[in-house]
């Protein structure tokens, strides 16, 4: 399987390289190419991982993709046919899933996801301290990564599972684990 990893560089959101340093042959963009280069790359991969910093209209491309484009976004509306030809997508970025309902599109993806403090804060979570987030970024993310070459439904099934283990002692877990999903 040729699988495209759309992860737009930014120090903030590192720690995400853990789900796909198992994937074998991965093309892994974090930046320097167009939209137009970017939907071809969706259009000739048999799986999509789109991962970083976004809202419900898509995966910013903090200022990494399509310089002559100007886009806030590297994934966004202008994605969708491409995306919408795709089975086993993994969409994580805030409110993917609002992205992904809109568009009807097809694989795992997050809702409102905390990755920082400030997040935390904002989900309604005051008093989250840095090593309560960092201990919730990394469980999720090795969870993903073990298991990121199996088929996405077990995929799921693994991290929900282990997930909800950190979930029981960890706030942010509990409201992240909740915002996971897979149509």
């Amino acid at each position: 399987m040729r699988t495209l990893i759309v992860h737009p560089e930014d120090r903030s959101t590192y720690f995400l390289d853990i789900v796909y340093k198992n994937v074998e042959n991965p093309t892994i963009v974090t930046g320097g190419v167009t939209k137009d280069e970017l939907r071809e790359m969706i259009e000739d991969h048999d799986q999509v991982m789109m991962m970083g910093h976004g809202s419900p209209s898509g995966l910013f491309s903090i200022g990494k993709f399509g310089i002559k484009d100007h886009s806030a976004y590297a994934i966004d509306s202008t994605m969708v046919e491409a995306l919408s030809k795709k089975q086993n997508s993994i969409f994580i970025w805030c409110n993917a899933d609002q992205f992904v309902e809109r568009y009807k599109l097809k694989g795992f993806y997050s809702g409102m996801f905390i990755s920082e403090v400030g997040e935390a804060y904002y989900c309604g979570l005051p008093g989250t301290v840095q090593g309560v987030v960092d201990e919730s970024n990394m469980e999720f993310v090795e969870l993903l990564g073990s298991v990121i070459n199996e088929p996405l439904p077990k995929a799921y099934e693994v991290v929900k599972r282990g997930y909800s283990l950190l979930a029981e002692s960890n706030k942010v877990a509990n409201y992240n684990n909740k915002r996971l999903y897979l149509k």
